[in-house]
Formats: structure tokens, sequence, C-alpha cells
């Protein structure tokens, strides 16, 4: 048997070289499942050593890695002078017998009887050690990590879980434009775009444009790209993000934070019942995510926070002072589970927000932090439905209410109790998968000073 390059194996039309190449490939994983007989696999060139009778290449593909020994006896001098010159990342076809090696990395070898080079490497850039600047700057190649493959395995089960969950719960899905004329969340982090002859901006939130379709529907739910215009440098932040929402009528503030705990709780159960295996890769110690899963979420006011830090981590803030990173991650090491802060001044939330009764110095907003000091994860409230407290709020802002007509609407036409949240689906990834950086958490990150490539 030789080995054959990948333009000239079209040229190959009979006997056993057509048989082996007519058969069908099985993924790693599955070839693994198998567990012993003949299988064909394929993937890249993941390791690679070997002597002048025996080659190792240890192949990886989208599943799993699986050891492979190319052993010169078995394909020929010829065919073996081309496996001696494998390098990382070679793509190849390979037909052989499987069977258990308890020495292999994952547990199989595969005995190599005929392989072809689909694609060569050459000197591949990625080595050990390199720094995270680097991996950043050949992030199109750092895909191809099993780091980076078991962070987006585990990012697909996230996101499949929030449909999933709001699916089950009577939600329909639902878009809102990217392009938009006006600000929710502050104008100091909007980014501004030239559309055509005038000025637009990108989503900050879906949720001026997600409200006015309740009162049709009435259980809405997203999943998109939302931008934000802070120059942070911190490890949980990215000036460009997907954003999980909710928006449902007829709501409590509590409907709202039952919702955020559901949903979480099913995010985290379905990678510990899905993601094992990706979860060992990124060596994540699973104890850590099951409270999340198993127990009621801890729930406290703004105030009680306050208390709690002063009480517990000697911390003194002035009422009124948003928690700032360092008193959320404080917050955080306290307990197992995340954090439902409610009922904050109403001076450090944004203008939607929902006065408590009697209380118009607190809203009914809600933050979730997550635990391990990676921090909110999660902001809600139940919506002012007051036409004339929204006005108000908006013009002590500095905006001008012109904009806001068609948002206004849905305060004189049958307005009703409602509310909803938003999920930063990077920092819920970051969290779950234990991450030091959310740029991590997601393939190509935007910060202030990364746009490429």
């Amino acid at each position: 048997m030789v080995a054959k390059q990948h333009e000239t194996k079209q040229h190959e039309s009979h006997g056993a070289q057509e048989s082996k190449h007519d058969a069908e490939f099985l993924t790693i994983a599955d070839a693994m499942k198998q567990g012993n007989g003949a299988v064909s696999v394929r993937g890249w060139v993941h390791r690679e050593r070997g002597s002048g009778q025996v080659k190792f290449v240890v192949l990886r593909d989208g599943t799993d890695i699986l050891q492979c020994v190319i052993k010169k006896e078995a394909v020929g001098e010829e065919a073996f002078k081309t496996a001696d010159e494998l390098q990382v990342e070679a793509s190849l076809e390979l037909h052989g017998t499987i069977k258990e090696e308890k020495r292999a990395p994952t547990g199989f070898e595969l005995q190599v009887e005929q392989f072809t080079v689909v694609g060569t490497s050459h000197e591949f850039p990625i080595t050990k050690d390199q720094s995270p600047e680097f991996l950043l700057d050949k992030r199109h190649l750092w895909l191809r990590s099993r780091k980076m493959n078991a962070i987006l395995k585990i990012r697909h089960t996230v996101f499949k879980a929030f449909r999933e969950y709001f699916d089950n719960h009577g939600f329909l899905e639902y878009h809102s434009p990217i392009f938009q004329s006006t600000q929710c969340e502050g104008g100091s982090s909007l980014f501004a775009v030239k559309y055509f002859e005038s000025m637009t901006y990108l989503a900050q939130t879906w949720q001026l444009y997600a409200e006015p379709a309740i009162f049709s529907y009435e259980k809405l739910y997203t999943i998109a790209p939302s931008f934000r215009a802070e120059k942070s440098k911190t490890s949980r932040h990215l000036t460009e993000y997907w954003h999980a929402e909710m928006e449902v009528a007829w709501a409590t503030f509590k409907d709202i934070q039952d919702y955020g705990e559901g949903v979480i709780k099913h995010m985290v159960s379905r990678v510990l019942a899905e993601n094992q295996a990706e979860l060992k890769v990124l060596g994540r110690d699973v104890s850590k995510l099951e409270p999340t899963a198993k127990k009621p979420f801890v729930r406290m006011t703004y105030t009680d926070a306050v208390k709690v830090l002063k009480e517990k981590c000697a911390m003194e803030i002035e009422w009124g002072k948003d928690l700032r990173t360092i008193e959320e991650d404080e917050l955080s090491r306290l307990y197992d589970t995340p954090i439902i802060v409610t009922e904050y001044p109403a001076i450090v939330k944004a203008f939607y927000m929902k006065e408590v009764p009697g209380h118009p110095e607190v809203v009914q907003g809600c933050d979730f932090i997550a635990p391990e000091g990676y921090g909110e994860v999660v902001g809600g409230s139940a919506r002012e439905t007051s036409l004339e407290v929204l006005q108000k709020r908006l013009l002590d802002a500095g905006e001008k209410l012109e904009g806001y007509e068609y948002y206004f609407d849905t305060r004189k036409y049958g307005s009703v109790p409602h509310g909803g949240f938003g999920l930063g689906m990077e920092r819920i990834v970051s969290w779950i998968c234990g991450l030091d950086n959310i740029k991590d958490a997601i393939p190509f990150p935007r910060t202030p000073v990364r746009w490429t490539p």
C-alpha cells in the first residue's frame, strides 16, 4: 500500500485501493465507539513523532483525538517517507484497524494500513507557550486548538439551551433592528454609524423594539449581537457580544427573576449533561457548577448587599453608589450560586425601570452576579408603565423626547405590566468554562484595541 497525494487520488480507479477510498469515514468519536475492526477516519495532525520504522500521529477531528500508528512494514517504504515528513496540521485520510490501547491519549489506537495526504502543512506558527496576544493575532488558526474546540462546543450547548428553555415556556423568537435611532442603556457607550446622509447607532439592546411586540404575542426572546462603545480593557468586557434577551407581558418583578434563574439553571444543567468531555479538556472543576443546577439562587436587595459587604467583607459602600467589579467579586465569593441583587437606587439604573411603589428612589431592577468572581451576567427589570415618569427621566438625562414617540405609544394604547432581562452569553460561557478572559468565549473577539482578524 502507498500513500497518495490529494491531486493524484482522482486517478485511482480499481482494486483494493478503490475499496479503501470508497469506505465510509467515521468521526474519531464514532470510530472509538466502534472499538475494534476496520475503520476509515480523517482529520488533522495534532501531534507527531517517530523513528526510522514507525510514525506516531495523533489525529484530530471535530469530535476527539486518536493515536494513529504508521509502520514502514505496513505501508511500504515510499509511503513511510511521506509519513515521516508530516507536520502538525497536515490533513489526512487514514484506513486501518482500531483497537483499545490504554497507553494512547484517548485509550484507542489505529494501526494504519493506508493513508492519503489531503493537504500539507509546513511550520505551523502556533507552538507551545505562545502569548495571549499572539494567539489573538492568529485566532483564525488558534480556533483549531483543543481548548477553543471545547469552548465552542460548550458555547453551542449554552445557546441551544437558552432557546430550548424559552421555547418550552411558550416564547416566540423575535428580532429587532441592529441600526437603531435611539439609545437605551446610555449615550456614552453608543457606536455612531453613518447611515447614508444621516447618523444612527448600533444596537445596545433589542428592548425598545421588543416592548412594542409583546402587545401582539406577549412572550418574546432573542439572541443577537449587541454593541457597547466602552473603552474598557478588562477581562470581562467586549465591544461586540451576543445578547440573549427576553420580554414578557403581564409579568411581575418576581416573574422576571424566576425566568432568569430558570434559564441559567437549564443552561448549566445542559452543559453538565452534554459536555463533560469538554469540561475535562478545559480542566474545569464541575463541582463549582453543580450548586447552580441544584440549589435555589441567593436573592437580596441592594440595601442588604451593602450591609453584607460591610459586615462580612469590611467594605464601606455609600448607599446610592452602583456596585463596582470589586464589590460584585467579593459578594460572589460568599455564595456558591448566582446572587440576584434587586431594588437598586434609581439613580444608577436605566430610565425604563419601574419604581418601587411608595419608594421612587428605588427601582424594580435586578442584576444576577455569577459565582467565582465572574461578575454580572444578567440585568433585568419590571418596566415603567407611566408615560409621565418615562418622559421626566429622559428629560433629566438630557434626552430629546422626539425620538421616542414610537416607544411612548406603547404606554398610550393598552399598556400592561411587563418586564424582561438581557443576558451576556460570553459572560455565561466564560464562567461555565472557567476562563481567565472573556475573549476566549467568542470565536473572534472585538475590544477597543482589537478589531482584526
